[in-house]
């Protein structure tokens, strides 16, 4: 990449590229660049109204990327902005009804994103707000039962909105699921260990694995959410602890997950069926804060993040 990152977003877009933005090094930034995968060039665009790391970016049905919120440099942020791959072009939105950072974004059923949570400077979030891309506007939603920072979310099936951990100044193993029919949040069955910052990987067998994280150490141990009953089960647990770390989701079905605090570059990859971790080789970078996107030739991009020296990386590799 032209510029070193971490706590940057990746997108893969409609027309195979994958949309790199913001993120950290010596100072926030408002840098945009492409992967091209046909060429295997990165390519500068143009930046983003606003510096921003710890932010969301989701992909839209039209092919548009919503930008939102993060930590400017100089505070938590509750603006938004779309880019337009066409013409490579950044258009401000409505803002949201509270700034935060570290908070999660899930593209609704019904096209709407919801952000939910996060640190708003002045402490953890449980507000959430909707974003209409028809109306180009924010709309503030039901909040969560719990304030939540760095915890991790998924769409389930049904097209509820699934949320588990994160931080409200201690550690949470609490999940809650959000009805956007109703405009409710529930409360499910808690995670067997309290942890933030884990990844989050919704499997072909409609679970979802939670991997790592952090809960005052880093974790090696995964588990389990089954929606149909409402339960945790650990399962194996991976060879190395890992926070920073990157999950998705491979063509085989198969979980990988590269790096992170301790792991490093050492990557592995999980099995559904046998529910076992195995080490699939080492990155030539140590990485941690990185990304990780599944290209559409079933080969992955992994780009950016900080070493083990603390410096910060632009190099990208593919597995």
């Amino acid at each position: 990449m032209s510029a070193a990152r971490d706590r940057h977003t990746a997108s893969k877009l409609s027309s195979g590229k994958v949309l790199v933005t913001g993120g950290a090094n010596s100072a926030v930034l408002n840098s945009v660049e492409l992967y091209d995968p046909s060429a295997g060039i990165w390519t500068t665009t143009n930046p983003m109204t606003s510096a921003r790391k710890i932010h969301t970016a989701t992909v839209l049905t039209n092919g548009s990327v919503l930008i939102s919120a993060g930590d400017t440099g100089s505070g938590f942020s509750n603006t938004a902005e779309l880019y337009d791959p066409i013409s490579s072009t950044w258009t401000p939105t409505g803002s949201m009804n509270a700034v935060r950072g570290a908070h999660i974004a899930v593209k609704l059923a019904n096209e709407k994103v919801l952000v939910s949570g996060g640190d708003g400077g002045g402490g953890f979030l449980s507000t959430a707000d909707l974003y209409d891309p028809i109306a180009n506007t924010w709309t503030a939603v039901s909040p969560m039962n719990s304030m939540r920072c760095s915890h991790m979310a998924s769409i389930l099936s049904n097209g509820s909105v699934f949320v588990a951990g994160g931080n409200d100044g201690s550690y949470l193993a609490s999940a809650e699921i959000y009805n956007p029919t109703a405009n409710t949040w529930t409360n499910t069955a808690s995670m067997s260990y309290a942890r933030q910052l884990a990844t989050i990987s919704v499997l072909s067998n409609g679970k979802i694995l939670v991997a790592g994280g952090d809960n005052g150490s880093s974790l090696n141990v995964a588990e389990l959410y089954d929606p149909s009953t409402n339960t945790w089960t650990v399962t194996g647990s991976m060879n190395y602890a890992r926070i920073g770390h990157a999950a998705t989701v491979l063509s085989n079905e198969y979980v990988l997950v590269t790096g992170g605090c301790t792991a490093n570059s050492i990557a592995e990859i999980y099995d559904v069926s046998t529910e076992t971790w195995t080490v699939t080789g080492s990155m030539m970078a140590i990485r941690q804060y990185h990304t990780i996107s599944q290209l559409t030739n079933g080969t992955v991009l992994v780009a950016g993040g900080i070493d083990s020296t603390s410096t910060d990386l632009n190099s990208a590799e593919l597995y």
